[in-house]
């Protein structure tokens, strides 16, 4: 299933760089395309962190900022008893919640190689297949995030564009400290 969305995997912006590699999911191969014509991108950072990860108690925040042309947006927020991976996820999810606009491209930047991987590799069209196992036949976990994040995805035209955490992305660093006030601002 084509759910409109690429993987980027030059370090700038397609913004910046109009001539990214992507990866092209109807041709499943990687090729330059040239960027976004005429319509200015949507760009979105999203960052997820969790204070005791894997421990029984711990919480996690998400932060997200949306920005299109001058215009930017900021979102964070945070769980009780959940995962870095889920909120990673809950991040991407809460940004594509906020845009209205369907007719306009969406650049997702995010060093989650999870949710990058998922998307690149396609894994979620194996987990589909295969009932939502895993290849070790386990329950794929974050299933519910994950449908969540497919369904959204089917509504825009989405690239996705791994970036390195905790290094210097102006944007990027202003999606963790988002997720870290995320954190803070969840009551224990």
């Amino acid at each position: 299933m084509d759910f409109g969305f690429r993987i980027l995997d030059a370090e700038k912006p397609a913004t910046q760089n109009p001539k990214s590699r992507i990866w092209n999911h109807k041709s499943n191969q990687r090729e330059i395309m040239p960027g976004h014509q005429s319509v200015d991108p949507i760009i979105i950072y999203c960052d997820g962190a969790c204070s005791n990860n894997q421990s029984s108690n711990n919480v996690g925040g998400w932060g997200v900022v949306l920005k299109y042309k001058q215009h930017i947006k900021e979102l964070h927020g945070g769980e009780r008893n959940t995962s870095n991976q889920r909120m990673e996820l809950t991040a991407c999810i809460r940004a594509l919640e906020e845009i209205k606009s369907k007719d306009k491209p969406i650049i997702i930047h995010s060093d989650s190689a999870y949710l990058v991987n998922c998307m690149h590799e396609r894994w979620y069209e194996r987990w589909q297949r295969n009932g939502w196992k895993n290849v070790k036949k386990q329950p794929v976990e974050n299933r519910d995030l994950w449908e969540q994040l497919l369904e959204l995805l089917s509504r825009f035209d989405v690239t996705f564009q791994k970036v390195q955490g905790h290094a210097g992305v102006e944007l990027n660093e202003r999606a963790d400290v988002l997720a870290r006030e995320g954190i803070r601002k969840t009551p224990t």
